[in-house]
């Protein structure tokens, strides 16, 4: 079984811009540095990845 995660970039990032990357989870989702992939992610279990994602689309609205 292959337990390494696959992060993703948004496109909205420009390149060479401080970003993040995100990877699914069974339970939620990772998050780690884009510029420093090495130093770990953060785990965010559905519920509150659920909530950021409700969060920011309600802040990004025109």
């Amino acid at each position: 079984m292959n337990n390494e995660l696959i992060f993703k970039k948004s496109s909205y990032s420009a390149h060479g811009q401080n970003c993040v990357e995100v990877a699914d989870l069974p339970y939620g989702a990772a998050v780690r540095d884009s510029k420093n992939p090495d130093a770990g992610h953060l785990p965010f279990p559905s519920s509150e990845w659920t909530a950021f994602l409700t969060s920011a689309a309600i802040g990004h609205r025109p």
